[in-house]
């Protein structure tokens, strides 16, 4: 892991078209902002897994098979 000190104002930039900047810093919490292009997505890491747990179970068989009997259903 790298591990970069900065201070308000300054940033990282990440490849060529993302940049981690330094808004605001309050006592243990700082505020951080982060340009990047639209095509690349940008979650706070709970978030993130959040959205991945969702997707998983939404994959599960007896999500499937719910979803394929709606469709028959609707069908018909």
């Amino acid at each position: 892991m790298l591990v970069l000190t900065r201070k308000i104002g300054e940033s990282i930039i990440i490849g060529d078209d993302i940049e981690v900047k330094i808004v605001n810093v309050i006592g243990k919490t700082v505020r951080v902002g982060i340009e990047a292009p639209k095509n690349i997505a940008v979650h706070r890491k709970e978030i993130y897994e959040a959205i991945t747990q969702e997707n998983i179970s939404a994959t599960k068989e007896d999500n499937i098979i719910s979803l394929a009997s709606l469709i028959k259903q609707k069908s018909q």
